[in-house]
């Protein structure tokens, strides 16, 4: 396994009174494809995406790097990626062995810190500040996790080390693949500060669009903008672009697992044509949302309702309101509100709940003092 370390450098920054949080992102370079090369040494140096077939609407889950030569991508339609590379090798997924390679990435992180955040089978972040591991060095750990990933699970990972999450997570994707790329706490601001606003958390190819039209480009340009401007431009969600700009993420890494969502989704060949017929539809999702809902035990958390729909052009749209329990009535409204935004056939459908601990909390509180002998 190479290493290629990336170090920066600039003037260091005043130092504060709280620890310095160390923070790892790691991921696998192409997972899938990964596991796939390792099982049929055959297929490296091929391109290769893992996925659905092009004659069932399928989807690139993930592809190796000789794929992206040709512009493929993730979540890209494998008929359009058949039509950049016509060489292109298909393989159908494989999830248990995906999930078994995860669970030896995962006991790998959790190795070295209880503070650890999954995104997916195989990326995290990790919360090293504390860990006694390689005499406290973070990057030390970096190397010694994608060393061990190396000799246990037989692919290559990838990593970035830095004081928050945000720039740990950008920095793991700088010197891919199979690479290790740091940013010291006294670097943070040179490095953001010549960021595309495209690459800062949250912001989607419409919203940087709207920012390059408005002359932000880069993250240093945005910084001339005052809070009261980007709120007024972009909500609330102007702090947290103002904050992002200047490399500042206070986000914990979590180890919490706390479920936030329950939904049902289904595909459809073909498309469904219009709103009547997504309308049909309704009931035999909403039926397999309840019964999802049941197995979750999450019943009384329900703090808000939504559907999804994808269209035929794969543009995706949900719309969510206000709500204690799913009702058939409310998932009507929004589908047609939903419908609306597109106005053509669409190729996905999907309703769910979004979950409030809370409500489940004092729904059992209500409980103790209504029938315990003892006071709430």
């Amino acid at each position: 396994m190479s290493s290629n370390t990336v170090w920066i450098h600039s003037i260091p920054s005043p130092p504060v009174n709280a620890p310095q949080r160390k923070i790892i992102h790691c991921d696998c370079d192409c997972f899938y494809a990964s596991v796939e090369m390792r099982d049929d040494p055959s297929l490296r140096g091929k391109p290769l995406m893992v996925g659905g077939r092009a004659d069932q609407r399928g989807v690139v889950a993930t592809c190796n790097y000789e794929a992206r030569k040709f512009g493929i991508r993730s979540a890209m339609a494998t008929a359009q990626a058949v039509k950049l590379c016509p060489q292109l090798v298909i393989l159908p997924p494989a999830m248990e062995k995906y999930r078994t390679a995860s669970r030896q990435i995962m006991e790998i992180y959790r190795s070295y810190t209880d503070l650890v955040e999954p995104l997916s089978l195989d990326e995290a972040y990790l919360d090293v500040t504390s860990s006694p591991h390689c005499k406290g060095s973070a990057t030390l750990i970096a190397q010694e996790i994608r060393q061990r990933i190396f000799d246990t699970v037989g692919i290559t990972a990838s990593a970035g080390v830095a004081p928050n999450k945000f720039v740990a997570k950008i920095a793991s994707d700088w010197n891919k693949p199979d690479g290790l790329f740091l940013v010291r706490p006294e670097e943070v601001d040179e490095f953001v500060a010549a960021l595309p606003v495209k690459k800062l958390y949250g912001v989607g190819k419409v919203t940087a669009a709207r920012l390059n039209k408005l002359g932000a480009e880069t993250c240093a340009d945005l910084r001339n903008w005052t809070m009261h401007d980007l709120q007024h431009h972009f909500g609330s969600f102007g702090a947290r672009l103002h904050d992002l700009c200047r490399g500042i993420d206070e986000r914990p890494v979590s180890n919490s697992h706390e479920r936030k969502s329950v939904s049902v989704e289904e595909t459809y060949t073909p498309d469904v044509p219009d709103l009547p017929a997504c309308l049909d539809l309704v009931p035999e999702l909403f039926d397999s949302l309840l019964a999802r809902l049941k197995r979750a035990g999450a019943a009384d958390q329900v703090g808000k309702l939504f559907v999804k729909l994808k269209f035929s052009d794969f543009q995706q749209t949900t719309v969510e309101c206000a709500g204690t329990a799913p009702a058939i009535a409310l998932y009507r409204r929004l589908m047609e509100v939903g419908y609306q935004r597109g106005r053509q056939p669409v190729r996905l459908l999907g309703l769910g709940v979004r979950l409030d601990a809370s409500r489940g909390e004092a729904s059992r509180l209500e409980q103790l003092s209504l029938f315990s002998d003892e006071p709430v």
